[in-house]
């Protein structure tokens, strides 16, 4: 998979901002014995690039000067609106492999999710591989369709890597797994102490006879004034 970049050397180096204005997407290349280098490119061919490489795929930049094979290291965003702001691309060494981190993409139908109600757990997104920048996958594919009882679960050792391409992830380490689904207590209403009602049922019937049995004194204290 090849994927062509046209950049050129930024000269001024001005507010990123005003750049964005322009359509132009600021950048920036290093990498062993390569010196930090400023470009540029038009906003939406980066965008265009991303999207397709990500940060696995290898991307030639083309410039005036010469071309360089980078990888796509790391984006930062503009954290109002969610867009990208600025790139450095990673310039490998030929002939030697690099070691990144690759996404994880999940297909199938797992029968513990489909007829059991379980419920899938996702542990990691991404696999740390090694491979030469030309043998490296866009992203690695996992079946879930084994997934059919609770408990069930897939290893980074499990997972089929393109040839020429190495595992640097824990080959212990858990990619996914099913989990049974949650089971919800229904609350259990209070019992009721039946005594207690009692006692305050009586309490209250004595006080109603104490007061019965106090008006007919006070009637006769009236009479005696």
């Amino acid at each position: 998979m090849s994927i062509t970049l046209k950049a050129e050397k930024r000269e001024k180096i001005g507010k990123v901002k005003n750049l964005l204005n322009t359509g132009i997407f600021p950048a920036v290349f290093y990498g062993h014995k390569k010196e930090s280098t400023p470009i540029q490119m038009k906003k939406s061919d980066f965008v265009k690039v991303l999207k397709e490489a990500g940060e696995s795929t290898v991307v030639t930049l083309t410039m005036p000067e010469a071309s360089v094979d980078a990888l796509i290291h790391d984006v930062s965003y503009d954290p109002l609106t969610g867009e990208p702001r600025h790139a450095d691309f990673y310039v490998f060494e030929k002939g030697h492999k690099v070691e990144i981190a690759v996404p994880i993409e999940f297909e199938g139908v797992s029968l513990a999710v489909k007829e059991l109600g379980g419920v899938l757990v996702k542990v990691l997104h991404e696999l740390k591989i090694k491979a030469d920048p030309a043998n490296l996958p866009h992203q690695l594919i996992v079946d879930v369709s084994p997934l059919s009882q609770f408990g069930d679960h897939i290893i980074a050792k499990n997972i089929k890597l393109p040839a020429g391409v190495e595992l640097m992830e824990n080959p212990e380490e858990v990619i996914i797994n099913v989990a049974a689904p949650k089971e919800e207590k229904e609350e259990e209403a209070a019992p009721v102490d039946l005594s207690a009602i009692e006692v305050e049922k009586k309490g209250k019937e004595v006080a109603e006879g104490e007061e019965a049995e106090a008006a007919p004194e006070s009637k006769k204290k009236e009479e005696k004034k």
